[in-house]
């Protein structure tokens, strides 16, 4: 491995290290619902990482699905439930053991940081409402996720220098305009049917300020 590669596994343990939710495993020891919920999450996430699709070999792209599931769990416990299918697409081949940790970083903590922080800041100074929820801290912030994660792979790449910057450029970043909507529109859709049926699950959506207090 390169020091490109090293770094992004020393980087992305740290990280995991420093952030384990210490309720996690209590929670998903002792109720068997929560212990259904994050392992079908992580079942949905290798399903969909899976689904792997690009112009050339090396630039590749998948939907994240990072929105939804750090709105549902938080972004702590959603980066370590994207372990399991980081690990899975590695065990069958589907992504190189070397770029397990940058991809990581680039494809996962960077996402779901900052769909978290998206979250936060619309909580903060935008109009609590349903729609609000649904159509800026899911649908908007899942576009966003995407580019995120696009930009930050296509740096990666090009620091490797398997690639030129042009070459990324016209043959993968080309693919973010064709990305954004049906992003938005897996999260925002996944984010409804959530709250619509489940909103126990959602970590993040709180009835008394979305749908309960219109003073705000």
């Amino acid at each position: 491995m390169t020091g490109l590669h090293w770094g992004g596994w020393a980087v992305w343990l740290i990280i995991l290290l420093f952030t384990y939710p210490k309720e996690f495993y209590p929670k998903f020891r002792q109720e068997r619902d929560y212990q259904h919920l994050v392992l079908g999450s992580a079942v949905a996430l290798f399903v969909l990482w899976s689904l792997r699709a690009g112009l050339v070999d090396g630039l590749q792209v998948h939907f994240l699905a990072l929105t939804v599931l750090a709105l549902s769990h938080g972004w702590r416990i959603a980066i370590w439930i994207s372990v399991i299918p980081s690990l899975l697409l590695a065990a069958f081949g589907l992504v190189d053991w070397q770029d397990l940790g940058m991809m990581n970083l680039t494809g996962v903590i960077a996402p779901a940081m900052i769909s978290y922080g998206i979250f936060l800041l619309s909580y903060r100074f935008l109009n609590r409402h349903l729609f609000v929820y649904i159509f800026v801290a899911a649908f908007f912030n899942g576009a966003l996720s995407q580019v995120v994660y696009m930009l930050l792979t296509g740096g990666w790449v090009w620091l490797e220098g398997d690639f030129s910057g042009q070459y990324i450029v016209d043959n993968f970043l080309i693919l973010i305009p064709l990305l954004l909507f049906p992003e938005g529109l897996l999260n925002g859709m996944a984010t409804t049917l959530l709250v619509v049926y489940k909103p126990e699950w959602v970590r993040t959506f709180y009835e008394r300020d979305y749908i309960y207090n219109r003073d705000k």
